[in-house]
């Protein structure tokens, strides 16, 4: 190892005169070199470099135009997007005012149609009730009746003999007679 670096060091101290060799001479040596190679740099490479740049501007240029238009676009579905939503506004607007109103025409239908389905209830019950009265009647007439008869049957039971039973019927039979 150490005769390599002794090769390096020993670089520097080499005639210049006839021999190739490294110069380690800095300030001797990079500026000069420097500007050869910004030099060759310059020449040839600013063609390059210039059409790097044009083509670089001119996509800057088409992203900004693009943005642009997007922009553009973006602006007009915007307010597209705000005309249809204030239409939809106004329509939910009149639906909501809409529904009110058939809210309170379907509660109003509702209460005459529970009204007269009351009135409806009520006249059949007192239909019913009536109906059950004249019954009852009717049942307490024939029972009064049946209870009448049975007493007159059992009255004149009791007070016919035989012999005015016959003289009853013999009546009877005269007076059918005299109808024919």
């Amino acid at each position: 190892m150490k005769n390599i670096t002794d090769s390096f060091v020993s670089l520097g101290h080499w005639s210049s005169a006839g021999s190739f060799g490294f110069n380690t001479d800095i300030l001797a040596t990079n500026p000069i070199n420097l500007s050869v190679v910004l030099g060759v740099l310059i020449f040839f490479g600013k063609g390059v470099l210039s059409d790097l740049l044009d083509n670089r501007k001119q996509r800057i240029l088409n992203t900004i135009r693009n943005s642009e238009e997007l922009r553009g676009g973006a602006i007009e579905q915007l307010e597209k997007a705000r005309a249809r939503l204030r239409k939809v506004e106004i329509e939910a607007d009149q639906f909501r005012v809409n529904g009110y109103s058939e809210i309170e025409r379907e509660k109003l239908n509702l209460i005459n149609s529970t009204y007269k389905t009351l009135e409806q209830l009520e006249n059949y019950k007192n239909e019913n009730i009536h109906f059950e009265q004249q019954r009852a009647i009717n049942q307490v007439r024939q029972r009064v009746f049946q209870q009448a008869l049975q007493g007159a049957l059992g009255t004149l039971n009791n007070c016919l003999t035989n012999e005015l039973h016959l003289r009853t019927i013999s009546a009877n039979i005269g007076m059918f007679g005299a109808m024919k």
